[in-house]
């Protein structure tokens, strides 16, 4: 593939049943000027563009070895001004830190730090406009049990992202 000239994204892919359950609130809850893209469960924010191919080695090694991981959706956190389901998820916690120590020398702040597993659903509105979804999706919020079936690596095109490609889990 030739050289990548953007920052490259790490997502975590979600079975089809709670990917569905998540992009429907996120088409319905977050501004469409601003949501250019579906649901997702971002492993890294920022790993350089350059490195594609020795990233995209890695992960397609990493994946082949990987089962799909369980993980469980425990409740909603309020972002201030979105909303987000919060995860419970070690597996992919535990492949997020693996990861990191690899490519530590590329990572940026943010990618160096622990994360808060989570999906936003809902972004970039009025605080006021983000606690009335957080407590109508609290209100009847039961935690349900989700599975992490890949990993998709995109290239951020300041706004959209271009899906590059997609590493199943144990194929």
């Amino acid at each position: 593939m030739p050289a990548i000239d953007a920052p490259l994204i790490l997502t975590l892919s979600l079975d089809e049943r709670t990917f569905g359950y998540f992009n429907a609130l996120r088409q319905k809850h977050f501004p469409p000027e601003r949501n250019y893209l579906d649901a997702h469960f971002t492993l890294f924010h920022h790993l350089p563009g350059p490195a594609h191919d020795d990233i995209a080695a890695v992960l397609v090694a990493r994946a082949q070895a990987q089962r799909p991981m369980p993980m469980r959706v425990t409740g909603l956190q309020f972002l201030g001004r979105g909303v987000a389901f919060a995860l419970d998820a070690p597996e992919a916690e535990a492949l997020h830190r693996e990861l990191q120590a690899l490519w530590r020398a590329h990572l940026t702040p943010q990618d160096q730090q622990r994360r808060r597993p989570h999906v936003t659903i809902q972004n970039k509105v009025t605080p006021a406009a983000a606690r009335a979804l957080h407590e109508q999706l609290s209100a009847g919020f039961e935690p349900f049990e989700a599975t992490g079936t890949g990993l998709q690596l995109w290239a951020y095109r300041n706004g959209p992202w271009e899906l590059l490609r997609s590493f199943a889990f144990g194929a």
